[in-house]
């Protein structure tokens, strides 16, 4: 198993940036993919990026041009960098691992991100 850690949210005024960070109790070099989704308020949960052990991405369409997903398997963190804000983009957002059929997707316990218009 793994726990997950996001960090970096916070308010932000609109058209700003935030790095946001999750770091993984173990070695993720293995855990494929690794990503970060969102849910605002009386929204269901949606991907924004994934990133595989491969190093390939993708991306939400919301999200692309205006986010970057990385991962330091060094460093057992997975980050994302959001920039040009929206107020849309107020949520709260969770790391996620996929560590296969059998133990299945670990979720952090997600960074709130508010953005002000």
């Amino acid at each position: 198993q793994v726990q997950l850690v996001e960090s970096g949210g916070g308010l932000v005024q609109a058209g700003g940036s935030l790095r946001l960070s999750c770091a993984a109790s173990r070695t993720i070099a293995s855990i494929n993919p690794m990503g970060w989704y969102r849910q605002a308020p009386g929204k269901q949960r949606e991907l924004v990026a994934r990133i595989n052990s491969d190093g390939r991405i993708d991306y939400a369409s919301s999200a692309k041009g205006r986010s970057t997903i990385s991962r330091d398997n060094a460093k057992n963190t997975v980050y994302l960098q959001i920039n040009s804000l929206k107020p849309e983009d107020s949520a709260v957002y969770y790391c996620n691992a996929f560590l296969g059929p059998r133990y299945g997707t670990v979720w952090g316990q997600g960074t709130q991100v508010t953005v002000s218009s």
